[in-house]
């Protein structure tokens, strides 16, 4: 369940990125999951891409992650806890930091 979820987060966040800049340092979202009489917790923490609506983003990633778990497990997720590790912004010529 675990590495569903992790597989199911990397590919949001990469589309929320967009295709106008590839991000490819954002680490491998982290999972924890607990299991009670069918239905699944899911801790899961990430690094976000920047600039984006961090609200927006926060909640389809929670949509689709608990979506697609409790589609491939026939669990029930009853909630997906977001954890924030950072903000990464895609390198861009010109730019400063």
């Amino acid at each position: 369940m675990a590495r569903i979820a992790a597989r199911v987060a990397r590919t949001e966040l990469h589309r929320l990125g967009g295709p106008r800049e590839p991000l490819t340092d954002l680490a491998a979202p982290g999972v924890r999951v607990r299991t009670h009489e069918g239905t699944a917790h899911l801790a899961l923490s990430v690094d976000l891409p920047y600039p984006t609506d961090i609200a927006d983003a926060c909640r389809h990633l929670q949509r689709e992650v608990a979506d697609r778990v409790a589609q491939l497990t026939g669990l029930d997720v009853s909630d997906v806890t977001l954890i924030i590790r950072r903000l990464a912004t895609a390198d861009r010529p010109g730019r400063v930091r």
